[in-house]
């Protein structure tokens, strides 16, 4: 559903690229966090020598034991998650 937020200016045409700018910085600062958390599940990935979803699979059930790693793991699982989530909400954005 394409909702609409409104912005009232004395200035439109000097704040729309200022705007503009912010949410290009916004998704920018949100890639390079989702390429971060990528090279960290990679790191995990390669400890453990399991995929991601394979430890996915298995920790939530109580297959592996909890330990300050794997929690650490299903941390960066989540901010994954959250980061592609607000990626696409800025990516959604259009200004006119």
């Amino acid at each position: 559903m394409l909702q609409q937020i409104t912005i009232q200016t004395t200035d439109a045409e000097r704040l729309k690229p200022l705007i503009q700018s912010a949410i290009r910085f916004q998704l920018e600062d949100v890639e390079h966090g989702i390429q971060l958390t990528k090279e960290r599940l990679a790191a995990f990935e390669k400890k453990y020598d399991i995929s991601t979803a394979e430890f996915e699979r298995r920790f939530h059930p109580g297959d592996l034991e909890e330990t300050l790693e794997f929690i650490e793991w299903e941390g960066e699982i989540e901010t994954l998650q959250l980061l592609e989530e607000k990626k696409s909400v800025i990516q959604s954005a259009h200004i006119r």
